[in-house]
């Protein structure tokens, strides 16, 4: 029964990633169609083709290898200073480059010379490379409000969850009591579980950040108002200095570092809370902010990677993980004894994340990404309106070509990373705990 939803949820996130990249290459071939560039394929996938139909101009279809997905617009990189579109180089790197460019005319038929991408205004050819990871974002966007405000996260409370009895450094690793240590402010103020606190020291506190702060603040006497069988009574403690965990500017724990602080003794009751549309638009900043970090520290994440796929070393909670990877989570996440509700959301969550990255990847401003060509076309556009400024001749549209020795070295470095990133999510994947 484990493997059958393994495989089940391996298969619905599979479906989940197929249609994120269907729905990024919609975005590229509406607004190429939009602004008239010819688009002879849009395909998902790689490798060869098991399914395809022609219509009008543009021949849609699925590949054998469901890894990505593209679509081919005629002109994308404009002939070259002969007007010459023909490979004719035996250099290496000049070959590189006469071979995208003829590639992208080798579909030209008569009649697609006012069809080319080129030829479009540099700011039509920027919307239609930021339309593919925009519709990334959108999908991010969607899936991640539509759960956090539906169904919600995993969030501490006000309520009592559990009361401490005894004063413990929570550096000290242990949860029992010793002979010796001081009784609780908690157990010695009577909380008990299930109380709901509804105000601190006479003030009121809605959510647990609120509590936890003014808990640490305070070493000495406070009133503390529960909510017990329906009715508020006023409990009086006195808190303890405490060896406690760090947070962090979003009141995450910071793990290994503990301060001194108040101290109370009680854990909070966690409980799934649909958020606030102003909740989820700090949560999802909170988000981008954290898959923007990521990203710039992929290059670090490297050493790591290599002794987790080769080494048997242990594979770090944050280490990157691939498509593969991220199947293989989705079908961990069927096996959770949870509810079906929050494995939905769980999946949903993780297809949201995989849009997020999608689109942040894509914006980096390198080719063969879709950020190196909006990059070309901003540096054209910039480069023709000084022309003007200083009534100089127009210089015409900057050649992306000369960058393909670039875009193949970025291309082959991805590659390696990708292939580094999948040896290690199948020998050594990271796993839910």
């Amino acid at each position: 029964m484990t493997i059958l939803l393994t495989v089940i949820g391996i298969v619905i996130f599979a479906a989940g990633l197929l249609f994120s990249i269907a729905f990024h290459e919609f975005g590229h071939l509406s607004t190429a169609k939009m602004f008239g560039i010819r688009v002879p394929q849009y395909m998902v996938g790689f490798g060869p083709t098991i399914f395809s139909r022609k219509k009008g101009d543009t021949e849609y279809g699925f590949k054998a290898i469901p890894m990505g997905g593209y679509i081919r617009m005629i002109g994308m990189f404009p002939p070259g200073p002969d007007g010459r579109m023909s490979s004719r180089s035996t250099s290496p790197w000049r070959s590189m480059i006469e071979d995208a460019r003829s590639a992208a005319f080798e579909e030209m038929q008569e009649g697609d010379e006012e069809r080319l991408f080129y030829t479009r205004k540099p700011w039509k050819r920027v919307i239609v490379m930021f339309a593919g990871p925009f519709m990334n974002l959108v999908l991010a966007v969607v899936i991640f409000f539509g759960v956090a405000m539906t169904y919600g996260f995993q969030t501490q409370t006000t309520e009592v969850g559990g009361v401490q009895q005894c004063v413990i450094s929570q550096s000290a690793k242990r949860q029992t009591c010793k002979p010796g240590d001081p009784q609780s402010p908690a157990a010695k103020a009577g909380l008990h579980k299930g109380d709901k606190i509804v105000a601190f020291d006479g003030r009121k506190v809605d959510d647990w950040d609120t509590l936890s702060d003014r808990i640490r603040k305070t070493i000495g006497p406070a009133t503390i108002t529960v909510r017990r069988d329906g009715h508020e009574q006023v409990l009086h403690a006195s808190l303890l200095k405490n060896t406690v965990a760090e947070k962090d500017s979003n009141g995450d724990v910071v793990p290994g570092k503990f301060v001194p602080a108040g101290y109370l003794g009680f854990a909070a009751q966690t409980k799934i809370v649909p958020l606030s549309f102003g909740e989820s638009v700090d949560r999802m900043g909170g988000m981008i902010s954290d898959s923007v970090s990521r990203l710039v520290d992929l290059p670090s994440k490297i050493p790591g990677l290599w002794g987790a796929a080769f080494e048997g070393k242990q594979r770090a909670a944050d280490s990157p993980v691939g498509v593969v990877g991220a199947a293989r989570i989705g079908g961990e996440v069927m096996t959770l004894h949870v509810p079906a509700e929050s494995q939905i959301a769980m999946l949903l969550f993780l297809l949201a994340g995989f849009n997020l990255s999608l689109f942040l990847f894509n914006m980096v401003p390198l080719l063969p990404l879709d950020g190196g060509h909006i990059a070309g076309a901003l540096w054209e556009a910039l480069r023709r309106n000084l022309a003007r400024v200083f009534s100089r001749p127009d210089p015409g549209p900057f050649d992306v070509a000369k960058l393909m020795p670039v875009a193949y070295v970025v291309a082959g470095v991805f590659v390696c990373f990708t292939a580094l990133v999948l040896i290690a999510d199948v020998v050594n994947p990271v796993k839910i705990t």
